[in-house]
């Protein structure tokens, strides 16, 4: 069974080319996490909001990247995370590839 950590938040910047400067590094060493599967980084520059989709393994290892990643964004200043965690309906989800 495979877990959907979902988060997004407000953020002044940066984005497109810039953000992917800024973070290119740190896109590097996500995929270190535990449990670690896919990350699909999110953005819109016109609401201001940033974000991303990850799968993990297991449960626990998405649980464990929410906590640390809120507190992360937290102290660049970021007060207000939205963030979920979904089961994966695996048969589903094959069906569509």
């Amino acid at each position: 069974m495979s877990y959907i950590f979902q988060v997004d938040f407000k953020m002044e910047g940066p984005f497109g080319n810039e953000m992917v400067k800024e973070f290119t590094d740190l896109a590097k060493s996500i995929n270190d996490e535990e449990g670690l599967i896919w990350k699909i980084w999110t953005e819109d520059n016109e609401a201001k909001e940033a974000g991303g989709i990850y799968l993990f393994e297991t449960k626990e290892s998405a649980c464990k990247y929410m906590t640390m990643h809120t507190a992360r964004l937290k102290g660049f200043g970021i007060v207000k995370v939205n963030e979920k965690i979904f089961e994966v309906n695996e048969v589903l989800t094959l069906i569509n590839h």
